[in-house]
């Protein structure tokens, strides 16, 4: 009876191939590009764990002292990393915390306008400040929210005000940060819970319109249980990422004034590891990032597994 499957199963096979190899083909180029650029360079992980030689291979280079873990005890003996190790979760969690439900409400409040003109116009301005790089966005920051010539301070100066240190004094500047880092991505990460909202049957809220809901509660029981799937998946994704930090926002908007602050993870890999030559250290401090934010990813998704969400996975 096996002798009999086999070629069955073998001319499906091929007959499957002849259909379908057109989609493999074009699948090879994505595959190669991952397998060249992102698996074959992870062997270069090893670098956290050897001195590090620019002559000779990964695989020549001399294991590191205290079994292969010396950088990683020289990092967690170095201030500066554990002065970027808070900086970085500090403002993950504060743009976790305030730029994560907010392109939530706006997404609900755009649903909720009549005009279609009005709303379109809406969406087309708020998406626009994604498109400038953090460059460009500080130094419009610094036209703005300069102590003595921005144009906030001018205006609160001429209404009898003191001038607010938003770029000069730590508490400030942390704030502008993660002002800054809603007002230039809120319109465009609305856009995944705005397509979430057209998924919802319109004969719910017409049901619950007839059961004599108001807009807030049709909102309550209709429109957020629809989203909430959406909402876990994006919010697990962002739990990975709390450790992770970008570069070229802190780095273009600190100054000396703020460094206490402003320096994160990839500012100290940026300092130690490009300008001070230190690859095995800052190569530590990068498996260190990834390490842990694999672990909340994984811990993010159980917990809305148990609490009976589907997760990501």
């Amino acid at each position: 009876m096996a002798t009999l499957l086999a070629p069955r199963r073998i001319r499906k096979v091929v007959n499957y191939l002849r259909y379908y190899w057109s989609l493999y083909l074009m699948l090879l180029l994505p595959l190669l590009y991952f397998a060249i650029f992102r698996y074959i360079p992870m062997s270069y992980i090893l670098i956290a764990f050897k001195k590090y030689s620019l002559f000779q291979s990964v695989w020549e280079m001399p294991w590191a002292d205290h079994w292969g873990f010396e950088y990683f005890v020289r990092a967690f003996s170095n201030r500066d990393f554990l002065n970027a190790l808070r900086n970085t979760l500090m403002l993950n969690f504060l743009d976790l915390l305030v730029g994560f439900p907010a392109p939530i409400l706006f997404a609900l409040l755009l649903n909720e306008l009549p005009f279609m003109r009005f709303k379109r116009f809406t969406q087309t301005v708020t998406y626009m400040p994604h498109f400038l790089s953090w460059v460009i966005i500080a130094g419009l920051a610094v036209q703005v929210f300069a102590p003595q010539t921005g144009l906030v301070n001018i205006a609160l100066r001429r209404m009898g005000f003191d001038p607010i240190p938003f770029l000069t004094e730590p508490g400030w500047w942390v704030a502008t940060y993660v002002f800054l880092g809603v007002w230039k991505s809120l319109g465009w990460n609305s856009i995944i819970y705005l397509a979430a909202l057209t998924g919802i049957n319109p004969e719910l809220y017409e049901a619950a319109e007839i059961d004599g809901a108001n807009r807030w509660q049709k909102i309550r029981y209709v429109t957020i249980p629809g989203i909430r799937p959406t909402i876990i998946t994006l919010l697990i994704l962002n739990l990975g990422q709390i450790l992770s930090s970008d570069f070229d926002r802190p780095y273009a908007l600190s100054n000396a004034l703020v460094y206490d602050v402003s320096n994160v993870l990839a500012t100290y890999v940026y300092t130690y590891g490009i300008r001070g030559l230190q690859f095995s250290l800052t190569t530590a401090v990068g498996l260190f990032q990834s390490v842990v934010c694999v672990i909340f990813l994984f811990a993010a998704n159980a917990l809305a597994k148990r609490y009976g969400e589907r997760g990501v996975w």
